[in-house]
């Protein structure tokens, strides 16, 4: 039986096992390979997407929990208001070490800004602990959410 779910914008029809986790949906059956497999136990983050905007653990996330809920991938971050804003400031930031977590970083990062438009110190790593950086970028991580906080509100005022 085929199931219906909406990915970055787009409705696909798949045919899997209900209880298959989200993440191997995303990068096996519709090859939207940015989402990594980290740990499998949804601890480390790298695997995070927004299910109608709220920041969740793909590799813990059955496909029968999606539901009709809207799924944003990395692939389509720069759809949503502050993902734009977040991408940019990575880039601008060179936020990346290895890369490997950065998808992640970069869900969980505009999750937060939709939810704390103005986050301090304690908003950003309460929002960013779930997310290991091997690398240890966090200090370039947390630099860059503040400056597509700040660019996320200049759009909001213009």
């Amino acid at each position: 039986m085929a199931i219906t779910l909406t990915v970055n914008r787009k409705h696909y029809a798949v045919s899997v096992d209900p209880e298959k986790p989200l993440l191997w949906i995303l990068r096996e059956d519709l090859r939207l390979p940015g989402t990594k497999f980290g740990c499998g136990a949804g601890l480390c983050g790298a695997c995070t997407v927004l299910l109608d905007g709220q920041a969740v653990r793909s590799c813990q996330t059955p496909l029968s929990a999606v539901g009709a809920a809207k799924v944003t991938t990395i692939e389509d971050i720069r759809s949503v208001p502050a993902g734009k804003h977040v991408v940019e400031a990575w880039i601008d930031l060179d936020v990346p070490q290895c890369g490997y977590c950065q998808a992640g970083q970069i869900m969980s990062a505009t999750w937060l800004l939709g939810q704390t438009p103005d986050p301090q110190d304690a908003d950003i790593d309460a929002a960013m602990s779930g997310n290991i950086c091997r690398c240890s970028t966090y200090l370039r991580i947390r630099k860059a959410i503040k400056q597509a906080a700040a660019a996320t509100q200049a759009d909001k005022a213009a």
